[in-house]
Parts: C-alpha cells; structure tokens; sequence
C-alpha cells in the first residue's frame, strides 16, 4: 500500500451507519496505512464502535446538528480537521443528497476538484478513480494532481461491505467554528415514506417494472410479486417519470443502483441507463414479449412473455408453495 490516510464521510442512520458508508470504509482500508472517518448526529460512541468494526482507527465527531442540514457544519468541521491534522490523500464520499451536498461544499472550502460517480477504487502509486461513461459502456480512469485532498464520491454498491472485526475506533471531537450565514437554514419537518419490506438497495430480491406494464394500477403485479418472494419493488425511469411510483423506487444511473441475489425485470425493455443500476446483480431474470429486447443480453434466464400472464401465473405459484 501506497496511500498514507484516507479518510471517509460515514453517515448515520437509524441509530447506525449507512451500508455506502460501510462499503466505503471496507474498500479505504485495503488501499490506506490509516483510515479515519467523520461523521454526526449526536451518537458518537456506538458510530465509534461500528466505523472501528470496519476498520476505521479514529472517528471525527461533529455532533448533534441541532436541525441543521449536514452540509455545511460537516464541510466547516472537516476544513478546521485538515488544519489541525493535516490532509489526507483522499477523502471519500457516500453518494447521497447529504454526502454530494458536503463535498460540493468542502470542494469551495479547500479550493480543491471533486470527482463523481466513482465506481472503482485503485492504488497506482496515487489514487486512481474509476467512472462509468455512456451509459456504462466504458470506463474512464482519473487521478488527482496538485496537493491533497482529493474529494471523491462514491456510488452506493461500489464495493462489498465487509467487517473487519477491528476493535472502536477513538472518538475524537470535530468542532465546527464560524459557519456565518451558510449555516442559518434549519430542517423544520421531514418525512419517511412508508414501506414494507427490505429497502430497495439492500434486498436480496428485487423485482422492478417498465413500461410493459402498460398502465400505473399493473404495477400492484410487481408489488405483489416483490412481497411473496421477500424482496422488494423497483421500477425504470420510464414509469417513474410517468408518475405510475415514486422516484424512490427508481433502478438506474439516475436512481438506485441494486446488487441483489435476484434481480427480476418486467416489462423492461433494457435501455442502457436501467441495465446500469443492476447489472451486477448475481442473478437476473428478464420477462418481457419482445426477443429482441436489450435486457435478454445480460439476463440469466429469459422469459419471452406478456407480462400480465406471466406474472399471475408466478403469483400463484408463490402462494401455492406458500
């Protein structure tokens, strides 16, 4: 290894750290000497004990954020670390609405690029940063030049997360300072939307819908099938932006990307921005009534079907078996 410290944003959630965050600390501690994190939220000692099962060795607490959005007491505290600390080769990112808004706002702070949409992590005598390009078609290797930091986010599903069975990490105070206007505005509500089920990116079996499904009410098909397999329901972009669900159940270069046991696509005809989101599932399954559709070149299994058929006749299988 080649790479003094990397140091990882990690994100709380639910009284844990999120699963990128986790990725993310198992893919720094292959590449670095040393692994720092930074994180928030006010539970600093059991996110020490977790960031250190993962092989984090210090943990920068911001603390509770009294109902500021992270962005930019994270990116204030981080800029105050560097000073007190020094700058680490790299700084890694989840890609989330919290993680992109901190590295745009480090990026300001530190004068310093960021790269995006990272899906690859490699040690070349420097950091060198994997993207994926049209669609996924190709790849384009980056690095930075100049002094460090390098800002990097990550996409979710990037890399397998894995503990290390390290002991906590040691939980030192990350303090913020002046964040003058920037850090006047407040979150007043917010709002969790109501599931069943395993999330979308986190489920062993998805089960995503196009527009094969012909109109909105079809896709009870999808959320019927998603439910009796244990998985849950996805969707492409198409039916998204017709307003048949909500864009959490996005699978895509723009939405989600997925890698469960079993990725089953309906309707789905296979445009290169969907097969991005889940072609590294380990199994996938396409129906669809077209044989000629993009999806059956990367599908395990095909089933050249209308999918209203299909899918009732899956459905009841499923409960036979129960």
């Amino acid at each position: 290894m080649t790479l003094g410290t990397i140091w990882v944003v990690v994100e709380p959630s639910n009284g844990s750290l999120t699963t990128t965050s986790l990725e993310l600390l198992t893919r720094a501690r292959t590449l670095a000497d040393t692994v720092s994190a930074v994180t928030w939220g006010g539970d600093g000692a059991s996110h020490a004990t977790r960031a250190g099962e993962f092989g984090a060795t210090t943990l920068f607490d911001v603390g509770a954020l009294d109902g500021a959005l992270p962005g930019v007491p994270v990116a204030a505290a981080i800029e105050q670390l560097i000073a007190a600390h020094g700058a680490p080769e790299a700084i890694l990112i989840p890609t989330s609405y919290d993680g992109r808004d901190v590295a745009g706002r480090l990026s300001a702070r530190l004068d310093r690029p960021v790269l995006t949409n990272v899906t690859g992590l490699v040690d070349e005598g420097g950091l060198v940063t994997e993207h994926p390009v049209f669609g996924g078609s190709q790849t384009v290797r980056a690095r930075f030049t100049g002094e460090g930091p390098g800002i990097v986010v990550v996409r979710a599903k990037s890399f397998v997360a894995e503990s290390a069975g390290t002991p906590a990490a040691v939980l030192v105070a990350a303090p913020v300072g002046n964040v003058g206007g920037a850090g006047g505005a407040t979150i007043t509500t917010s709002h969790v939307e109501e599931r069943s089920g395993p999330k979308l990116e986190e489920a062993a079996v998805v089960v995503s819908g196009g527009r094969g499904l012909g109109e909105a009410d079809k896709y009870a098909l999808i959320e019927e099938t998603a439910k009796l397999l244990h998985g849950a329901a996805g969707a492409s972009r198409a039916i998204v932006d017709a307003g048949w669900v909500p864009y959490s159940h996005q699978v895509g270069q723009t939405g989600k990307t997925v890698k469960p046991a079993v990725y089953i696509a309906c309707g789905i005809s296979g445009a290169t921005q969907h097969m991005v989101g889940m072609k590294g599932s380990k199994s996938i399954v396409a129906i669809n009534k077209d044989p000629d559709a993009p999806i059956f070149q990367i599908a395990d299994f095909g089933i050249v079907g209308d999918v209203h058929k299909v899918l009732p006749a899956l459905i009841a299988a499923l409960k036979a078996r129960g």
